[in-house]
């Protein structure tokens, strides 16, 4: 059976326009990545994970503050952390910047976030971690989700046993991530896990994991029961593989395509974080936007080596000139940054994500 992907869903009171959901990703889901995301067919975006910690004392270095702009939502913003009375601080926080959900992350596997008692570790303390949930969802006054992987070591079922009690504590929807923290990305995500949530769990389901193609994202939906498919790595540079998977477009974009999207991404990512900070976080973007077969290798290597991103756009109009007319279009349907929300101070995470 197929299912509709433009199919609209709700987490509680929360309408989500399509089946698929941007994953939220440390050093990649910066607003201009969310908002190309929303263009292309996602119907739930998510930032990237802001240290509860971060927030409470105001120290962490600062990546660029978290805007949220109108044609964002509906808009997740994630938190992590281990202590159930500074997450819930931190919900208010992200909830006051404009977030639609509150996303907790229990999935992150990287050591400098485990080593605190936050992400993945919290599968194995069920009771703190609910209490984190429940603290979270009195604070947040909006839905709370909830982003696990399937436990700390391969083959743990720890997601299965803890996800009707996270529910219980006030998690509006569950997202399952069917890697163990130990094999990090590698592997296959075992969705049969999946299914068995759904199974037990009277929320809706997001499944996480390998969904690459539209083909992948019908398979996992119809053989899950999940309400939604999120997609991450795929998207990256790559914003037309959403449309594939929403719509079935599975035209390959031009050159012209590929260097509009691509300038417009350098120059809303430099307003969002700054020439400086922006320069250095662009550089992976490059190859990602530049490869599979898109432009010649060397050309890539070209972009990394340039000094400033003014040059970088130069260089990309001169190597295709037809994308300067795209880039004025795509320009003209942004919103006006004054309309953004604005919340000083707010330090997004560093560290990898979950």
């Amino acid at each position: 059976m197929q299912v509709d992907l433009r199919e609209s869903w709700w987490i509680r009171d929360v309408e989500i326009p399509s089946r698929l959901v941007l994953a939220p990703m440390a050093g990649v889901s910066v607003q201009a990545f969310r908002r190309q995301g929303r263009r292309y067919g996602a119907g739930l975006v998510c930032s990237e994970m802001v240290s509860c910690a971060g927030l409470e004392h105001r120290n962490e270095r600062t990546l660029g503050y978290l805007r949220v702009a109108r044609d964002e939502h509906p808009l997740a913003i994630q938190i992590f952390g281990s202590q159930p009375a500074v997450m819930a601080e931190a919900a208010r926080m992200v909830v006051a910047a404009g977030a639609d959900i509150v996303d907790i992350n229990f999935g992150c596997p990287v050591r400098k976030v485990t080593k605190t008692g936050a992400g993945a570790t919290l599968l194995e303390d069920p009771d703190r971690a609910c209490a984190i949930v429940a603290a979270v969802a009195t604070a947040a006054g909006v839905p709370v989700s909830v982003k696990m992987r399937r436990g700390l070591e391969n083959g743990s079922r720890v997601c299965l046993e803890i996800g009707q009690r996270l529910v219980d504590a006030g998690a509006a929807t569950l997202t399952l991530h069917p890697r163990s923290a130990r094999q990090m990305y590698t592997g296959e995500a075992d969705h049969s896990l999946t299914a068995e949530l759904v199974e037990l769990v009277d929320v809706p389901v997001i499944a996480s994991g390998d969904v690459t193609s539209r083909a992948r994202a019908q398979s996992v939906l119809a053989t899950t029961g999940a309400a939604a498919v999120m997609v991450g790595r795929a998207a990256q540079g790559n914003p037309w593989a959403l449309s594939e998977i929403v719509d079935g477009d599975a035209g390959e974009p031009s050159r012209d395509d590929v260097a509009a999207e691509l300038i417009v991404f350098v120059r809303e990512t430099v307003r969002e974080l700054g020439e400086r900070r922006a320069s250095g976080f662009l550089k992976k973007f490059y190859g990602w936007y530049l490869g599979r077969g898109r432009f010649p290798r060397p050309f890539k290597q070209e972009l990394v080596q340039l000094e400033s991103t003014e040059e970088v756009v130069t260089r990309l109009l001169a190597a295709s000139p037809g994308a300067a007319a795209l880039v004025e279009r795509l320009e003209a349907e942004l919103p006006d940054p004054a309309d953004e929300i604005l919340l000083d101070s707010m330090p997004i995470s560093i560290y990898g994500g979950g």
